[in-house]
């Protein structure tokens, strides 16, 4: 199995596509049992003009359609930013085995920053989350963007 780290770094190649676009930079990707893509995903909410078109909501249905499942129990699900509420809510209905997130959110963040819904016992699923993978890294491209997207 690959490390953390390699996951994560898959994951900010689909968020520097998210920044060159002009989006707020997210990037997830799936790997399945094996340590293979089986989906990946980038914040598309600008282009398509939908507030659900977040990196991982793209990189589930994706990892979906691609093994033919609609659980992804034996997955890992990679994305540079803490999943918010709706995110975090799609991987417990997904079923996703393990969570492993970048930075962390103090504004939406709901895998125990804010809210803790992948860790919430009452639901149906909890997967293993694991946060501040190359946290730096990840922080670092976000305050750019936001940053740059301040200037005059």
């Amino acid at each position: 199995m690959h490390n953390l780290n390699f996951y994560m770094e898959q994951a900010l190649r689909e968020a520097m596509k998210a920044y060159e676009k002009k989006e707020v930079p997210v990037g997830a990707v799936v790997f399945d049992g094996n340590g293979n893509i089986a989906g990946k995903g980038y914040n598309q909410v600008e282009a398509l003009m939908d507030a659900t078109a977040h990196a991982e909501m793209i990189a589930l249905t994706s990892a979906m359609a691609t093994l033919d499942s609609k659980y992804l129990n034996d997955c890992t699900l990679a994305v540079t930013m803490e999943p918010c509420p709706m995110c975090a809510g799609a991987i417990v209905n997904a079923k996703v085995g393990r969570v492993i997130f970048g930075a962390y959110d103090p504004k939406m963040g709901a895998s125990g920053t804010v809210l803790n819904i992948t860790g919430c016992r009452e639901l149906n699923h909890q997967p293993e989350v694991i946060g501040g993978i190359l946290e730096g890294r990840c922080r670092e491209l976000l305050q750019d963007f936001f940053r740059q997207l301040r200037q005059p």
